[in-house]
């Protein structure tokens, strides 16, 4: 393991681990499945919303949906999330 080139950062975390720096999570596997509910309640599509768009913007996503391989419906969904989200920006 001595021909191993660490990087910094890594340094850093093997001499604090080896310090015994380094405490167990209590109740991680409460805290796994607190995270998976989490993920579960982000992830679920539970909620139907209609709008009204441009025939010429609806093509124009059903035509990038299609060559990204996806229903223009998730990519319509995907493009909100990532709006609300921070992903993207007004210009």
């Amino acid at each position: 393991m001595s021909d191993l080139k660490l990087q910094q950062d890594e340094l850093e975390l093997l001499a604090s681990y080896e310090a015994e720096e380094w405490k167990s999570a209590k109740s991680l596997s409460e805290r796994k499945e607190q995270y998976r509910a989490y993920a579960r309640a982000t992830l679920r599509k539970d909620k139907r919303v209609n709008i009204r768009i441009s025939e010429k913007d609806l093509l124009a996503l059903q035509k990038r949906a299609v060559r990204q391989g996806i229903p223009y419906q998730t990519l319509i969904s995907s493009v909100l999330h990532k709006y609300v989200n921070g992903g993207l920006t007004e210009k």
